[in-house]
């Protein structure tokens, strides 16, 4: 995994815990609708584990994931990166919906890369 200052630590950090956050938010309401939260609840699991793996490679925090957990987490991060792009694309250079998603980018990109390191090492 590349070498990543302080500062890109926290910054990934916090964009996961922002979007895990809204991620729950967003399985509660739909839930409450009556609506398919199966993707969702996919996605809020990658995110988590995305954030453990980070946690692990920067600060060795333990997680109770499987290989065959990280395996699919990667594959679900690797599939919202797309989107998110295309997002951001769209989105005005400099403002904050453009900074939001900058971020979450680079923070999925070290995810991905930490779940790699991990994977290649089993």
């Amino acid at each position: 995994m590349e070498t990543v200052s302080t500062d890109a630590r926290s910054e990934a950090i916090k964009s996961f815990q922002s979007t895990i956050r809204k991620c729950e938010n967003a399985v509660a309401q739909m839930t409450q609708k009556g609506s398919n939260t199966a993707l969702l609840k996919k996605r809020l699991n990658a995110l988590e584990i995305g954030l453990a793996i980070l946690e692990n490679a920067w600060y060795q925090k333990r997680h109770p994931y499987t290989s065959g957990n990280l395996a699919e987490a990667r594959q679900v991060l690797n599939g919202l990166l797309p989107s998110i792009e295309q997002s951001c694309a769209k989105s005005k250079p400099g403002s904050p919906q453009h900074t939001l998603l900058e971020r979450r980018l680079k923070s999925l990109d070290l995810a991905i890369q930490a779940l790699d390191d991990f994977l290649s090492d089993k």
